[in-house]
C-alpha cells in the first residue's frame, strides 16, 4: 500500500451538548474518504468492550463505514495487519497502553501507519497513545503497562481535554498548565500540545494542522506557553523534538 502517515488526533469523543463523535463526524468522513470501507476499532481503554464496540459501530455505520472491533478477533495482530484504517477510542490511557503491549500491537500498528500509510484516528486516550509517551495523560494509573512509551506516530506529546485555569475556582490543586510545567522540569522532555475539547490535530505526511472549534495551547520546555487558533500550522512539531529541547 504505502503512503505518508495520516492521523486524526481528536481531544474528546463527546462534546457538551452533542452525541458520540458528533462534533467531528464531518472531519472523520473527510479524513477516511471513500477508499476506506471498514475501520478496525480498538476498545481496550474501557472495561465493557462489547458495549463500547456497539457505540462505535453505530456511529461509523451511520457515516457509511463498516466497523470491526479488535477484541472480537481471535488474532489481534492479524486484525491490525489486514486493517484498512484504525480507530482507537478513549477511556483509561494506562489500561489501553497495557492492552496494546499485552497483545503485541505496538510495532504492528506503527508499521501499518508509518510504513503502509493506513489512516489512524485516535480520541482522548487513543490520541495519547499516538504520541511519544502517555506521560501527559490526565488518567489514573489503574494498571501498569510495561512502559509509558507509546506508539510514537508523532515526536511530541498531547494533553487531551486541556483545561484552562478557572479564576473563580476555589480548588487548590495544580492546574493542567502547572502539571505540564512539572513534566518539562525533567530533562529531554518533548513539546506538549494541550488540545481543548472540540479541537483535533490533522497530520498528513509532514504537515500538521489544528482543526475543530476550539484552540490549543503549546508548551515547549524552557519557554512560555503559546495560544493557537484552529487553522494553525503545527508542522514544525513533526521535526524530531530533540532539536527543540534546550
Amino acid at each position: 500500500m504505502g503512503g505518508p502517515r495520516r492521523l486524526l488526533l481528536v481531544s474528546n469523543s463527546t462534546l457538551h451538548g452533542g452525541g458520540y463523535l458528533g462534533h467531528c463526524q464531518q472531519h472523520i468522513k473527510s479524513f477516511l474518504g471513500e477508499k476506506v470501507k471498514r475501520v478496525l476499532f480498538v476498545p481496550y481503554a474501557l472495561h465493557d468492550r462489547d458495549a463500547y464496540a456497539r457505540t462505535a459501530r453505530e456511529k461509523f455505520e451511520s457515516l457509511g463505514y463498516g466497523l470491526d472491533s479488535i477484541h472480537e478477533s481471535c488474532d489481534p495482530v492479524e486484525a491490525v495487519r489486514k486493517s484498512e484504517a484504525i480507530f482507537i477510542g478513549g477511556g483509561n490511557t494506562f489500561r489501553l497502553l497495557k492492552a496494546l503491549y499485552d497483545n503485541s500491537l505496538i510495532q504492528e500498528i506503527r508499521k501499518r501507519v508509518l510504513e503502509d500509510g493506513i489512516p489512524y484516528m485516535g480520541s482522548s486516550a487513543g490520541t495519547n497513545v499516538a504520541t511519544v509517551s502517555i506521560n501527559t495523560t490526565n488518567d489514573m494509573p489503574i494498571v501498569y503497562p510495561p512502559s509509558l512509551q507509546a506508539l510514537g506516530l508523532v515526536p511530541f506529546n498531547i494533553n487531551p481535554h486541556y483545561l484552562d485555569p478557572d479564576v473563580k475556582s476555589t480548588h487548590m490543586g495544580e492546574t493542567r498548565e502547572e502539571r505540564i510545567r512539572q513534566y518539562h522540569e525533567e530533562p529531554n522532555t518533548p513539546p506538549v500540545l494541550g488540545l481543548r475539547e472540540g479541537a483535533m490535530l490533522l497530520v498528513e505526511g509532514d504537515k500538521a494542522t489544528l482543526q475543530g472549534v476550539t484552540g490549543a495551547r503549546l508548551f515547549l520546555r524552557g519557554k512560555k506557553p503559546t495560544e493557537h487558533e484552529p487553522g494553525t500550522d503545527f508542522s514544525f512539531l513533526l521535526i524530531d523534538s530533540n532539536l527543540q529541547n534546550p
